[in-house]
Order: structure tokens, then sequence, then C-alpha cells
């Protein structure tokens, strides 16, 4: 009798649960796209467009990537909150597919201009901005409850694979069909994500109503974003301490070019290699991140520690095989902090507060991507590549100590130990075994919310996100 059940459930939820499977497919299509594109223009400016500046050129780039997540949290959070979250993720990939296939035709007709290809990035992360938290606030709406933890797990791992891709590709097609094929290839992917969420059917989430407002602590409607943070002061001074590692961490997109051309004497093929090593940490790491033991803190502090010796290794050895090593480590770091501090926000945040909350992630963390950007951009004018390297590492030391130094507690704000459910819940781990090891089990590579979170919790994108490999499309993301 249970047999048939029980075999349909070994099944990945993209196959068994085929409208979650056609938006994952979609989140997949526009982060590998995003990513592709950036990473494309980024080596075209570099390489091919500029003759001098180009450090300032590629900063200028990447900084004009990630404006919109931070300028418009506010629309985003309020379009999430108003609007069927469907027709945000349709109307958010079908106009990245326009402004793309317009770029495309563009630059098929005549010879881009520099102003053009800044334009067209703006418009691909102004849609991206809206469909990264979107699709997150959304997961309710397509999977039951048992599989929220699950969901998550694919959009974590998906986030980094799409970012692999993408940004595999992105200096590949530049050296062999120009900013032409580049754009025509991102159009490509838009429209057919477009194409799939609107062949799907969203349900309303059983955990919607009063009960969510009533775990928000505001039965007068949602709070502003200064409120949810005003609330959650050890989130808060978890998101300050990576808001200033990323203003380090981020600039590797601006590095990895202006070091292939003037360091290693590469071509594309060599962005890909040390994007292909970046993304692929990455990957591991949110694969593998929630089996490492110890307090969230304690491991992103550690992890922190271990990105600042990866990424001054470029700036000690010039060498492909350790450049490529280093990267791997660094992007397996950052899987690490993702996971894990996901799965602390997850019991953190009210559910009630997420869409918000969600947006407000984004800005913060991404404020710092065009700063770092511009800087490391206009420093890549004056210093060598090897310089900038030792300057991103050494950045990183005083955020991995404050975040080693945080700690958390009942004296933080009861709304925060209310919403882990325990007392201690914001210093400790939530729950362990007899054998120490952390009580989240694992599905499909999400931690569960079994330690104290109610299982209507969505989670969080990831927390560096960002930061490097994930971050930067819609964001540094």
């Amino acid at each position: 009798m249970t047999a048939a059940p029980a075999a349909g459930r070994k099944l990945p939820l993209v196959l068994r649960n085929r409208a979650f499977g056609a938006v994952w497919l979609g989140q997949v299509l526009t982060q590998a796209a995003v990513r592709m594109f950036q990473v494309g223009v980024s080596w075209w400016l570099v390489a091919y467009a500029v003759s001098g500046g180009n450090g300032l050129a590629s900063g200028l780039f990447m900084a004009v990537s990630t404006l919109p997540a931070v300028a418009l949290a506010p629309v985003v959070a309020r379009a999430i909150g108003r609007f069927a979250h469907r027709s945000v993720l349709r109307t958010a990939a079908g106009g990245a597919a326009v402004a793309a296939t317009a770029l495309a035709a563009w630059a098929y007709a005549s010879d881009l201009p520099i102003a053009a290809a800044y334009a067209a990035t703006l418009a691909l992360a102004t849609c991206q901005a809206f469909f990264d938290p979107c699709l997150t606030t959304s997961v309710p709406e397509l999977v039951d409850d048992e599989d929220i933890e699950a969901a998550t797990g694919f959009e974590l791992s998906t986030q980094s694979l799409a970012s692999l891709g993408g940004a595999l590709l992105g200096a590949l097609i530049v050296d062999r069909a120009g900013i032409p094929g580049l754009a025509a290839g991102c159009a490509t992917a838009y429209a057919a994500a477009a194409v799939l969420i609107a062949t799907v059917r969203f349900r309303t989430p059983a955990g919607d109503g009063a009960g969510d407002g009533a775990e928000a602590g505001d039965a007068t409607g949602p709070r502003t974003l200064r409120q949810v943070l005003a609330g959650l002061p050890f989130v808060r001074a978890i998101l300050i301490c990576f808001t200033a590692a990323n203003l380090f961490t981020t600039a590797v997109f601006v590095i990895m070019p202006l070091y292939t051309k003037s360091v290693l004497h590469g071509d594309g093929a060599t962005v890909a290699l040390l994007e292909a090593s970046l993304g692929t940490g990455t990957l591991i790491g949110s694969f593998t991140g929630a089996r490492v033991p110890g307090r969230p803190t304690a491991v992103g502090s550690a992890c922190l520690g271990a990105m600042a010796l990866a990424l001054a290794v470029p700036g000690l050895a010039g060498e492909r095989p350790v450049i490529a090593g280093a990267l791997a480590v660094t992007g397996w770091c950052v899987g690490v902090i993702g996971v894990r501090f996901v799965a602390l926000f997850q019991r953190l945040v009210p559910t009630a507060d997420k869409p918000a909350f969600f947006a407000v992630m984004q800005a913060v963390l991404g404020a710092t991507f065009p700063v770092a950007s511009l800087l490391f951009g206009l420093l890549g004018d004056h210093l060598s590549a090897r310089t900038l390297c030792l300057i991103q590492a050494a950045g990183l030391v005083p955020a991995a100590l404050a975040l080693a130094l945080l700690r958390g507690g009942p004296a933080d704000g009861p709304e925060e130990a209310a919403a882990d459910g325990t007392a201690d819940g914001i210093a400790e781990e939530p729950a362990r075994t007899t054998t120490g090891e952390l009580a989240e089990p694992l599905t499909d590579g999400a931690p569960t919310a079994s330690a104290g979170k109610p299982a209507e919790a969505t989670a969080v994108p990831e927390a560096t996100a960002t930061t490097a490999a994930a971050g930067a499309a819609g964001g540094g993301r």
C-alpha cells in the first residue's frame, strides 16, 4: 500500500513537482545568463574595448551591475508583497529577454559603444533584482510544507551551478562570437525562463493568514525595512560583518580579468578556468556546509580567515594551477558560509517579515559592491594585480575577527529568541545529537527547520552572495 508513494518520494523534488521544477529551471537560466553577461562584458572591456584605464572601465561596469539591487530594495519589497509572484517573475524574465535582444540586434548591426553595454547591464540587473527575492518568497506557493527545505537546497546549489556555468561561458563566447553572440545567448536564456514560468500555476500558501502576522509581532501590517532589522539586532550585526567582508571579497570579479591579462597573459579560456574554480568550490561548499561543525559565527569567522589566506596566494605566486586551487578554496568558504547562515536566518526572521528581509539583505550585502568595484578598478590602473590581491586578503582579517567576537543571546531581543524557539538559540546551535552533531538532517543538501523553525519558513539567499559567486547575479550576484 505504501511502497509506491515511498518510491515516488525518492525522486528529486524537481522531478516529482513539475511546478517547482519549471521555476527552478527558470532560476538556473536567468542566473546563468546574468553571470555570463557580467563575466563576458568585463573581459570584453579589459581585452578588447578599452586600451587605457581598463581597470576603471571594468570596475565601473561591475558597480553598475549591482546598483539596482541596492537602490530598488524598498520598491522590490513592495512589489513582491503587492503583486502575484508569478507575474513578477514572468515580467522580470521577459523584460530581461527584451533588453538582451535589443543589445544583440544593436551589436550585430554596428560597433557597440561602451555606454550601451553599461545600459544593458543596468537593465538586466534591475530585472534580476526583482527575480531573485521573489523566487525565494514564492517557494511555499510551489511546494508542500515538508518540501520547503528540499526546495531551499536546490536554490542554494543551483545558484552556484548557474553562476559556474555562466561564468565559464561568458569569456569564451566573447572570444569566439563577440558581444552579439553573448547578448543573443542571454536573450535566449531569459526568454526560455519567461515561458517556463508562464506555464506554472502558483497556489496560495497555507501559511498565509493571521498566524503569520502574529509571528511578525505587528498586527497593523507589514513592517518597514528599517523596522525589520531594528527588531533583529543579532542578524543586523551579522549583516554588518559580511557587508564589510564583501567590500573585499567581491573585488575578485574586478581583479580576475586584470590578473589574467597582466600576470598570466592569458585569454578568455584562462578567465573561464579561474571562474570555474571559484564556482566549483562554491558548489561543493553548498553541499558540504551543513556538515561543518561549530556555531555559525565561529564557522563564518574561520571561513573568512581561510578566504584571506587563499586570496593572498595569487599575490605571492603566479602559477595557473595554484591560483585555481586558491580560488576553489575561496569558493568553498563562500558556499559553507551561505548554507550555515541560511539555516540561522531561517530561524531568526519571522515569516511575515521575510519579503522585506530578502530585499534588505540583498541591498545591504550588495551595497559595498559598487564601492569595491570602483575602488579596486581605480587601484588597478595604478597598482599591480598582485598588490590588489594582497590588499583584498588583508581587508578580510578585521571582518573575520569581528565575526569571531560576535555574541548573541536573549539580551539581543525577545523577537530573536522567540523566532528561534529557544532561549539561547542565537548564540548556540539550536540542537545537537548525543554525538555532538548538528540536529539538522539534510534534504537534498539543505538544512531543515527541525531545530525549532516552523516548516512554513522559507530560506533567504546565500548570506554572502551573495558575496562572491552567487552574489553577483542581481546584486553582487
